[in-house]
């Protein structure tokens, strides 16, 4: 049990760095929730509901534009997809997690909250069940707590955030951080090369879609160059 708790605990130490990113997103998303003329309860609920930041901002910008219901819930289906990615990823460390802390996981599942888990789990293979649920959860929970509170700041707060705080950039910021640990191999450098890059290329594209065409291209080229690694092995090569 102590050590659950001090793996909680490791968990909310992890997540502290990023929150000063994660803060102004939030407080973005109250206050686009209040220009679209949402009430309190649906402005505030929805981050309670959805909690995901960016399907989120993507909706509200979507229901700003009077967008047709489908393609606004089309959107939020393709940016949240990667989540499906991110849950199979972890399914192996908490397969045989009780359904009540399964479904707690799936909740709080964030960009952030998966970046850090699955890279404490592949640095440490030997952590129990029971810490790895504490870990991800520690973290994860106080990210939760953290986005809640600046929606709220944000929806109550509106108009009166200055535009030259520029909060909207503190979000590529935090996610900055999450990426760098991460590429360590030639596939994942090669993900992030191809999806950033196609990203960027695509930006203008209608409902955000430049974003879902660099994380395909991106997943692509990463699966693409683990083959050819794999492949190369097979055959003897040396220095791959």
């Amino acid at each position: 049990m102590f050590k659950a708790l001090q793996k909680y605990g490791d968990g909310i130490k992890v997540m502290g760095p990023l929150l000063p990113a994660a803060f102004p997103f939030g407080m973005i998303t109250g206050v686009t929730a209040l220009d679209a003329h949402l009430s309190a309860a649906a402005g505030i609920g929805q981050s309670i509901i959805v909690f995901a930041g960016a399907a989120q901002l993507a909706m509200l910008q979507l229901m700003q534009g009077h967008a047709w219901p489908p393609v606004i819930v089309l959107t939020v289906f393709i940016i949240n997809v990667r989540f499906a990615m991110y849950s199979a990823s972890l399914a192996p460390h908490f397969s045989q997690a009780h359904w009540s802390a399964r479904w707690a996981i799936a909740y709080l599942m964030t960009d952030q909250s998966y970046a850090l888990s699955i890279a404490r789990f592949a640095r440490e293979p030997d952590m129990t069940l029971d810490r790895k649920v504490a870990y991800y959860l520690g973290g994860a929970s106080l990210m939760w707590f953290l986005w809640i509170l600046a929606t709220v700041l944000g929806f109550v707060l509106g108009a009166a955030v200055p535009p030259s705080w520029s909060l909207e950039f503190a979000v590529p910021l935090g996610f900055i951080a999450m990426l760098i640990p991460a590429l360590r191999d030639r596939p994942s450098l090669a993900a992030a090369f191809t999806g950033g890059s196609i990203a960027v290329i695509a930006h203008g594209l209608p409902f955000n879609l430049g974003l879902f065409l660099g994380a395909v291209c991106g997943i692509g080229a990463g699966y693409a160059c683990e083959r050819h690694i794999e492949a190369r092995r097979a055959q003897g090569g040396q220095n791959v």
